[in-house]
């Protein structure tokens, strides 16, 4: 049985766009949104409004996107603009980030939940830095496809050749980093080619259009489906006449399948039990599965409450108090070996300290830099921690949910670091 969950689940695409300032990012947006008929009509009639006081020509699509930007330059908060949008075929997130050399917190954040990255290449320039920099903060957070958009192919003279150095020149670099599904498409934001349509001005290119692709890219494995994880949010006992048995533990599946029947055990207790009913939004279901939300009831009276975890008896996550994490840090405030912070990993919190610092990664040549340990904003390096209460975790690259954490300062309560385990 499939819920109607999990056909959203599958046909909701989360995606990322990241390019430097002047690769045509906002009008590419732009154009998708316009082109698939997403944009409200208010929108393209103010829209009209300012390019005829600007005295521009044509409809300039970029400032449907940058209306948010000049709000966003004056405060410095991790600011990620999400637009919605929906062609027949799927619904589309984009997580849209400023492309600011210094931003690396804004992609981590903007992209930690996406199952694609466009990263967009300027025809004339090709791979630079901040390409590279971009492609491998997409390889850490595992994002699993990547469509590599060489855009401005019309200042280019559409030149196969100028696209094929560039696919060539991409694939070297790309090859030191993990990204298991890399397309190239050679596109023109400003004038459309190839972003909705085919491109009438590059017949040597085969392959699909931009929104094709995004229509029909297959996200149905990107999850895990094998390793069964449910980390409790919330207990919920009703204490009503009617309900007044019952017991219930609502969240949100971070992996593997849930069925009614299922033997279970409880982290970090080990306490276990066998799964009574599956609740969704519309009652009783066969099967729950990532990212599903849920709510659980057992065959009998369990302790456990919020940050505990489901798992099967034969497929355990693995629980410790010591962590090797890859970790962006966002905040002016250096990383303080041996410096006490709040972890927050699923829905358990604890406090945690770092014991080591390894390394500090260069993002544009990959080289690990030993003897430069001191971990500035937007700096990724690698770090041991050791943790008050147990953690019931999964490496990241089986998991990106059990795998992740946030770094929080025990005072502000400010997010001061995003960690992905090794």
């Amino acid at each position: 049985m499939h819920t109607d969950e999990h056909y959203l689940a599958m046909d909701l695409l989360r995606f990322t766009t990241a390019g430097s300032v002047d690769d045509g990012k906002s009008t590419l947006i732009g154009r998708l949104l316009y082109d698939s008929k997403a944009i409200f009509d208010d929108a393209l009639e103010n829209l009209k409004k300012i390019t005829e006081q600007r005295g521009e020509e044509t409809l300039n699509r970029s400032l449907l996107t940058d209306g948010l930007r000049a709000e966003r330059e004056q405060g410095i908060t991790i600011d990620v603009a999400y637009r919605y949008f929906a062609t027949p075929k799927r619904k589309f997130i984009i997580a849209d980030t400023p492309g600011h050399i210094q931003y690396t917190r804004n992609m981590v954040t903007g992209a930690s939940t996406a199952n694609l990255a466009i990263i967009l290449i300027d025809a004339r320039k090709g791979v630079i830095e901040q390409t590279c920099r971009h492609s491998f903060i997409a390889s850490l957070l595992r994002i699993p496809h990547v469509i590599v958009a060489v855009n401005k192919m019309d200042l280019v003279d559409w030149s196969e050749e100028r696209f094929n150095e560039i696919v060539e020149q991409y694939s070297e670099f790309a090859s030191r980093l993990d990204i298991p599904d890399i397309k190239f498409i050679p596109m023109s934001a400003l004038e459309g080619d190839n972003v909705v349509d085919h491109s009438a001005k590059m017949p040597w290119y085969q392959g699909s259009p931009l929104l094709y692709s995004l229509e029909t890219v297959y996200i149905g494995s990107d999850l895990n489906h094998v390793d069964a994880r449910f980390p409790i949010q919330t207990v919920i006992r009703p204490h009503t006449t009617e309900h007044h048995d019952f017991r219930g533990f609502a969240g949100r599946v971070a992996g593997g399948v849930f069925k009614p029947g299922d033997d279970i055990v409880s982290l970090p207790s080990g306490m276990p039990a066998k799964i009574k009913s599956i609740i969704g939004p519309s009652g009783e279901i066969e099967e729950a599965f990532a990212p599903m939300s849920v709510t659980v009831t057992l065959d009998r009276e369990i302790d456990s409450s919020r940050g505990d975890m489901l798992v099967k008896p034969n497929n355990q996550p693995e629980v410790v108090q010591e962590i090797e994490a890859m970790v962006c840090w966002f905040s002016p405030k250096a990383i303080q070996l041996n410096g006490k912070y709040i972890l927050r990993q699923t829905t358990r919190e604890a406090k945690c300290m770092v014991k080591t610092i390894r390394y500090k990664m260069d993002i544009n040549t990959l080289h690990k830099l030993e003897d430069d340990l001191e971990i500035g904003m937007n700096d990724i390096a690698r770090i041991h921690l050791r943790i008050a209460s147990p953690l019931m975790v999964d490496p990241y690259k089986k998991n990106r949910t059990t795998g992740s954490f946030i770094m929080v300062e025990e005072f502000s309560n400010t997010t001061v670091g995003a960690g992905m385990i090794l």
